[in-house]
């Protein structure tokens, strides 16, 4: 068999969902393979990084690792943010990039590039994959094309690359040269750290759970909420956890973090016990201040990657295991103690209750003349029942659909959290609609996360993919004015000053996308109905937000959960 189409056969085998692509001659032949077999959608985008980011969207929704395919050079270069963030937000993805022909490598010789494109995309990459390899040989390829799907999903998820030389890719494959291997074992906890913990929530009076990314990457979503609703014990999730649990959920205690919900954030300040599970604590959750985070409470950290914990916030008791292990023995552990703990948590969750009544997120921006930015976000979601996912951009924006969206029992939450690329949510939002197979995904954007990735509208359009575009406008780069606001006494040179953005309606209707804008409170719930009317087809509403909205609460930098903008101060500058 020829190798590129051993590679197409492969891709069904592995049950991919579709291949994301912007053809290069480096992989047409792979490119042709697939779609002469044509089990597996290609979709062509308009720029690499889309399909990078389309490939992370499916990997995070199906848990089978996304594929993106680049040609070499600047195909594969242009790959690297989307690998980042795959490798970031431990998303499974195989990257797979054509190189030039084996006798146009420049090997060992003192020359900067022999053959025409040929860049090493293997070294470049090797620092944000799980894996990084060159395929030299086609007798290795079977075995590192597996390995590569086994490799993306096991344990902490993430990205491989594949390089492949078009020369090896027109060679022939023999299927004996594939090598079985036995699944490794599972990561399991010890035991007496989960005696540990059960002896720590028999005694806890303000116990919270602190739910992250991890929960989602490692599908153990349905486990976990079994654990939580068993002990009626709350929880906080940090922005990759959103989705962790239902918004309407009474356990759900809301978002921490620096521009997490005020009530959560306070709540965490006060607890006396705290289980992290799958999240990194890392500065965005935690604040500057690690001292005081930790102060005052017993930390138990549940992960499967050592490395996370005690790194920041050191003195955790940490529990080394996969997730589902993890959670299945303490399920079972904490059964003949789920009453104590549950009354011990009645009171605990009342008192949340009233924080959260006394800090509406609706609150925060009290004086914002026009539309506010977080009660759009509950509008929205009440009309969204329908929408599978909603998948959101970097920016402020990002703050007020995390801290107001009302995702339901069955809805996802995509964004970029560790690489924080602007211009992740539109070709995410494609991945998400292939991946959904009909169901309607909605994109949130703001105008300059927009812009980043703009082309990829006529790759919906092409398509008619069910994606609800909403492009949150306030004519500003809005996170780092706000913190222009904050440490530059108000030069807002590139985000007010020397920027600006187009009339997305005009744009999307250019691109034959039906689209409209808002600007008064008023227009929001119709807006909304009218965005999701036709379930099957793409649209577009542009919602016009003041450029001097601030996303409120902020964490007062260098200070503790308590201490939050607009209210206080920071007394250091931020370093992300």
């Amino acid at each position: 068999m020829k190798a590129s189409d051993y590679i197409a056969s492969v891709l069904q085998q592995q049950r991919v969902a579709a291949v994301f692509e912007l053809v290069g001659g480096m992989i047409t032949h792979m490119i042709d393979s697939v779609f002469v077999q044509g089990e597996v959608p290609i979709v062509s985008m308009h720029h690499e990084q889309g399909a990078a980011f389309a490939a992370e969207a499916v990997g995070k929704i199906t848990g089978i690792p996304g594929v993106a395919m680049a040609t070499s050079g600047p195909g594969a270069t242009n790959l690297l943010t989307g690998v980042g963030s795959c490798y970031f937000d431990s998303s499974p993805a195989v990257f797979i990039t054509g190189q030039v022909n084996r006798h146009e490598q420049k090997g060992n010789r003192a020359v900067r590039q022999l053959g025409f494109q040929e860049t090493d995309i293997v070294s470049m990459a090797r620092p944000v994959t799980k894996h990084s390899v060159l395929v030299q040989d086609v007798r290795d390829l079977p075995n590192t094309l597996h390995g590569a799907f086994r490799l993306a999903t096991d344990k902490r998820p993430g990205p491989v690359l594949i390089d492949i030389p078009m020369d090896v890719q027109r060679e022939n494959v023999e299927p004996e040269w594939l090598m079985h291997h036995a699944a490794d074992a599972p990561l399991l906890p010890e035991e007496r750290d989960l005696v540990a913990l059960k002896e720590a929530l028999l005694k806890a009076q303000r116990p919270l759970v602190l739910a992250g990314g991890g929960v989602r990457a490692g599908r153990v979503t349905a486990e976990f909420r079994q654990m939580v609703e068993m002990l009626s014990i709350p929880v906080v999730h940090s922005l990759m956890g959103v989705d962790a649990l239902p918004w309407s959920h009474t356990l759900n205690a809301g978002m921490i973090g620096s521009y997490g919900n005020r009530w959560s954030n306070l709540a965490i300040s006060q607890c006396d016990l705290l289980v992290v599970v799958g999240s990194r604590l890392d500065v965005r959750q935690t604040g500057a201040d690690t001292q005081g985070f930790k102060e005052g409470r017993q930390i138990f950290h549940l992960d499967c990657d050592a490395g996370e914990m005690n790194n920041r916030v050191t003195g955790c008791h940490a529990i080394l295991g996969e997730l589902r292990p993890a959670l299945l023995a303490l399920h079972e552990m904490l059964l003949p103690i789920r009453d104590t703990v549950a009354a011990n948590c009645m009171h605990w969750l009342g008192e949340i209750a009233a924080l959260r009544r006394r800090w509406p997120d609706t609150q925060e921006i009290p004086d914002l003349q026009g539309i506010n930015p977080n009660s759009f976000m509950h509008g929205l979601s009440q009309a969204g029942a329908s929408a599978g996912a909603y998948v959101v951009d970097v920016g402020q924006h990002q703050m007020w659909a995390a801290q107001s969206l009302e995702i339901a029992d069955d809805q996802r939450f995509l964004t970029s959290g560790g690489m924080g690329s602007m211009g992740f949510a539109l070709p995410a939002g494609i991945g998400a609609a292939i991946a959904l197979a009909g169901q309607p995904v909605v994109v949130i954007a703001g105008d300059g996360g927009f812009q980043c990735n703009i082309q990829e509208l006529q790759t919906v359009a092409r398509l008619g993919l069910p994606i609800k575009i909403v492009v949150v406008n306030n004519n500003c780069l809005g996170m780092v004015r706000q913190f222009q606001e904050s440490y530059f006494k108000g030069r807002y040179r590139s985000t007010l000053w020397g920027y600006t953005a187009p009339d997305f309606e005009a744009v999307a209707k250019a691109y034959g996308i039906p689209s409209k804008s808002i600007s008064d409170p008023t227009q929001i719930a119709s807006a909304s109905e009218w965005l999701f009317a036709d379930h099957q087809s793409p649209a577009l509403l542009q919602v016009m937000v003041s450029p001097n909205a601030n996303a409120y609460p902020k964490l007062a930098f260098g200070k503790g959960m308590t201490s939050m903008e607009p209210q206080e101060k920071p007394i250091a500058m931020e370093g992300t």
